[in-house]
């Protein structure tokens, strides 16, 4: 096989390489710019197994300081005052289960208490708790305040990084625990003029393995893949936050998840279970037509939990990937080591020991048929298990 066709191989199954570097004869087109990050809120989210986590009327699932948590106009109500002040960032807990892939909605509105215009709040999430006697608690943070700066962005609480990524950024966390910005939404003022001061705002958080996203009034704010191991969490606590500070009140409503993933009560943890395990490429098709037997054989997929390599003639590559099989067809979404951008794809099971994806790339929506002759920019490509290679 010449050299060129082993990079394209590669790179298409790896899909952690911008595509738009291949020689583009191999595809027939010229190469396209890259796009920018598409920073709304998909269209076809399901609204299938998100379940209220708050009943509206009181704090049951809840536990917090009684003297600063309250529910009010049918909200859950933190309030501080210059009588009842917080002597401590304090938090209102979710008591009912732990928080791993999943998706949170909500809606929130700050108002500060004083001529200070001070607000600030945030939903922690895979969170841990530190001080349970004073409901302390650590971790991921989706942000939020009266302020200019900080809505939006990913804070991690009492730990050691600090501000995760800025409003707007797209940021990976690579194998170093080291920050890489690797792409924007738009600038921290841009996304500002789109928050409501003062009012009700929309919060969405979607996170999926080591994928980390915040979304503001269907907006995103920020997009992390965290892949520093020794630092990141997979699952944890859910919590609301009162900063300490001047009089301030924050307010929560219409409060929803969803588990994703194989946390979900969707079927999905069936679906990861059978991934496990070695696959034999067994064909690839791109622009409707099929690639040469000769150029896929010898390569395998080895897939273990959420991540998987490939290992082919030139070594071996590999990434994470997140699967919703709520919808139809099934989803898969695959980011290579280092982040940087994600194929979106869709999957379909073969029989007991086979499956196919067809993957949108170079920039290219999700497919919604198993095809490539209506757009240039998708790939399937068909798994077998190899012998011996079990779940």
């Amino acid at each position: 096989m010449n050299t060129d066709k082993k990079r394209l191989i590669r790179a298409l199954l790896v899909g952690a390489v911008l595509f738009a570097q291949l020689p583009s004869a191999l595809f027939g087109r010229q190469p396209q710019p890259e796009p920018r990050p598409n920073n709304t809120l998909p269209d076809d989210r399901s609204e299938r197994g998100f379940k209220s986590i708050f009943n509206g009327k009181d704090l049951t699932g809840w536990d917090g300081n009684p003297k600063l948590w309250s529910v009010k106009d049918g909200a859950i109500t933190g309030q501080t005052t210059k009588e009842n002040p917080a002597k401590g960032n304090t938090f209102l807990i979710w008591t009912n289960g732990m928080v791993g892939d999943f998706e949170l909605r909500c809606s929130f509105k700050m108002v500060p208490g004083d001529e200070k215009g001070f607000a600030n709040s945030g939903i922690q999430y895979r969170s841990k708790i530190l001080d349970p006697a004073n409901w302390v608690v650590g971790g991921y943070q989706a942000d939020m305040e009266a302020g200019p700066t900080y809505t939006g962005i990913l804070y991690e609480e009492r730990m050691t990084r600090g501000i995760m990524a800025a409003r707007g950024e797209k940021v990976v966390w690579n194998k170093d625990c080291k920050k890489e910005v690797v792409g924007s939404f738009g600038t921290s003022e841009e996304l500002q003029a789109i928050i409501k001061q003062g009012d009700w705002n929309d919060y969405v958080i979607i996170a999926k393995g080591n994928h980390l996203q915040h979304f503001i009034n269907g907006k995103q704010m920020v997009d992390v893949t965290d892949n520093c191991e020794e630092k990141r969490a997979m699952s944890g606590i859910l919590a609301l936050q009162l900063h300490a500070g001047p009089p301030m009140l924050v307010q929560f409503r219409n409060i929803q998840i969803k588990a994703l993933g194989s946390e979900g009560a969707d079927g999905s943890g069936d679906d990861l279970k059978k991934l496990q395990g070695a696959w034999q490429v067994t064909s690839m098709e791109a622009n409707g037509s099929a690639t040469p037997a000769e150029d896929v054989t010898n390569i395998t997929v080895v897939v273990k939990d959420r991540a998987y390599k490939v290992f082919n003639m030139d070594g071996s590559h590999g990434g994470t990937f997140t699967i919703d099989p709520s919808k139809q067809p099934k989803q898969m979404d695959i980011t290579g080591e280092g982040g940087g951008d994600t194929l979106p794809a869709i999957f379909e099971w073969l029989g007991s020991d086979g499956f196919r994806v067809c993957y949108g790339r170079d920039g290219a929506p999700r497919p919604t048929s198993f095809s490539t002759t209506n757009d240039e920019r998708r790939l399937m490509i068909t798994y077998k298990r190899k012998e011996g290679s079990g779940e």
